[in-house]
């Protein structure tokens, strides 16, 4: 006789709750009740209970609008996630493999709100190198692996981060359309350049590093001074540090 194959129950106030949460997290701006109930059919009481839940437990905050967000607690969640997957280790031999290939600095960086936090790097070998610290930051629009992440999430991000384009440099992009026209590229090549926006004349190329589910959690960089960058050598660097990226996700999907 065949084995029966059962379905996992699930409880449906817990995947309501959730499903109003992952709909905050991915939203640029608050919402309303009336909105989100619409959005996930859902009654309107019912969401409103499920949101006084969440605002009770600290994943969601109301705002003196009236609509809702989710708070830094649910960045902390995910956060505590990758820091569980031993990301460092898994992409360690990949950014060992770029230090061998190009002698530059290498970098895991994972998202931080608008900004990208490096969390492991390798130091540059050559005379002239570039230099970041480890629990340092960086605007996620100005630098490879920010720019990398945030194209991967351009059209749930792209509200909030065309009211943070600071300039670091004649080369940062400032005005929202030119930014556009960079995160276009930026999918199409399936890498980021940071071409000095950052800081002058410093340059960076980043590639993410994916989930079996395709969210984008981190991002590997390269990192050199323009004077070290030889004919040609965008695409060159672009494409190594894709091709490792794809590799650590590739480790992620068979975990």
């Amino acid at each position: 006789m065949a084995e029966e194959i059962t379905t996992p129950k699930v409880d449906s106030t817990l995947s309501k709750g959730l499903a109003i949460l992952e709909k905050l997290a991915a939203a640029s701006e608050g919402r309303g009740v009336t909105e989100l109930s619409r959005e996930l059919a859902l009654t309107k009481s019912n969401t409103f209970r499920l949101l006084q839940t969440l605002k009770a437990l600290g994943y969601v905050k109301h705002g003196s609008d009236k609509r809702y967000s989710a708070t830094l607690k649910t960045w902390q969640v995910g956060r505590q996630s990758i820091e569980n997957l031993n990301l460092r280790e898994i992409a360690m031999p990949e950014m060992t493999q770029l230090s061998e290939q190009t002698g530059e600095a290498i970098y895991l960086a994972v998202p931080e709100n608008m900004s990208v936090i490096y969390v492991h790097k390798i130091d540059g070998l050559k005379p002239i190198r570039s230099w970041n610290r480890i629990g340092g930051s960086a605007p996620i629009h100005c630098v490879g692996t920010g720019k990398a992440l945030l194209a991967a999430n351009y059209d749930q991000l792209r509200d909030t981060v065309k009211h943070t384009l600071t300039k670091h440099t004649d080369k940062t992009h400032i005005s929202i359309e030119a930014l556009d026209a960079d995160m276009e590229l930026t999918i199409k090549r399936g890498y980021a350049i940071d071409t000095g926006e950052f800081r002058d004349r410093i340059l960076s190329f980043g590639a993410v590093i994916r989930l079996p589910d395709k969210a984008a959690i981190a991002a590997l960089g390269i990192s050199l001074p323009d004077v070290n960058l030889a004919a040609n050598g965008e695409r060159e660097l672009g494409e190594l540090v894709l091709k490792a990226a794809d590799s650590v996700s590739e480790k992620l999907l068979r975990r």
